[in-house]
């Protein structure tokens, strides 16, 4: 039986590769995307989302838009991460593939997770890999939600290494009380993917290659969205021709467990401090006496990651027209 998958998304380029996995793998179900204010403004993670559904013949998942904003902070800066549109920033407003021809629903995000949560029958997954807001917030409409959720799959933080700030990671760092009501939730299990392991799991063009040689869609679509992170990132804080993927190693996982290798640690999100806000705060200490609340990854596996793309968005039968 496949999993039942919910994607909380701030759609640029690398959640778009995401929700293209999710949506073709046989083994997932996705059963909704929602989206949140992060990499791009929320009109346009909306829109992203459902040019990106629409592009691989998956219009019949729905998108529900949620928060435009984090839970408690009036000032958050679209530019502070990158200069948008500019060659640094590997997301650009919009996508690089047709405008949709779907719309969301009606029904915010925010709405349907605690509807289909407290109706739901079986365990859902839920796989955040944008800020953590509308998680945050359904958690605050009804805590036992969380009986609901199987496994929280995040991507987010950083140990060993940030991006946004000397101590911080984006995602985390653009809602951290958000975050840190997510990590305090007590979800049965919680898995966190932070730029540790994503740095470690890098595409090259040479992938980008071989699946804009495929001629799908969704082969088509993720070499345009990789080639652009590659250009972006061009050998500055990675290998020269390659470049992280962030949010696809979350869905990844979902199906391939081994793509990443975790530690069982304490996590908590310093909200407070000037220096260090957002900051994912992992309790790596020998004989730590805190209960450990996630299974963060510190390793992935490159090839392994490379090799579910290719198997994914290459043997898709269904073809549109290319543009």
């Amino acid at each position: 039986m496949s999993r039942k998958v919910i994607l909380d998304v701030d759609t640029g380029t690398d959640d778009a590769v995401a929700i293209m996995f999710a949506a073709l793998h046989p083994d997932l179900d996705l059963i909704g995307v929602t989206t949140v204010n992060g990499n791009v403004p929320l009109e346009n993670t909306t829109d992203n989302t459902l040019r990106v559904l629409d592009w691989i013949g998956r219009s019949d998942v729905p998108v529900f838009a949620g928060l435009a904003r984090p839970i408690a902070r009036l000032d958050f800066p679209f530019d502070k991460h990158f200069e948008r549109d500019s060659g640094n920033d590997p997301h650009g407003s919009a996508l690089p593939i047709p405008e949709p021809r779907s719309t969301r629903q009606d029904t915010g995000a925010v709405e349907f997770l605690v509807e289909t949560l407290r109706s739901a029958t079986e365990p859902i997954t839920l796989v955040p890999v944008g800020p953590l807001s509308n998680i945050a917030t359904v958690l605050a409409i009804d805590p036992a939600l969380t009986d609901a959720v199987d496994e929280i799959v995040i991507m987010g933080g950083g140990h060993a290494v940030t991006n946004v700030t000397a101590s911080a990671e984006f995602n985390i760092w653009a809602d951290p009380e958000a975050a840190n009501m997510v990590f305090s939730a007590g979800f049965r299990r919680l898995t966190l993917v932070p730029l540790d392991a994503t740095y470690q799991a890098l595409v090259t063009r040479d992938t980008c290659a071989r699946l804009e040689k495929s001629a799908t869609p969704a082969g088509i679509g993720a070499a345009r969205f990789i080639s652009r992170r590659i250009d972006a990132y061009d050998g500055t804080v990675t290998t020269a021709g390659a470049a992280p993927v962030h949010d696809v190693v979350c869905t990844a996982y979902l199906v391939r467990p081994e793509v990443i290798t975790t530690r069982r640690l304490h996590v908590t999100v310093d909200t407070t401090s000037p220096l260090t806000v957002g900051r994912t705060v992992m309790d790596t200490r020998l004989g730590s006496t805190q209960e450990p609340n996630a299974d963060v990854a510190f390793g992935a596996d490159p090839r392994l990651l490379a090799d579910l793309l290719l198997d994914v968005f290459t043997s898709v039968i269904v073809r549109t027209e290319i543009t």
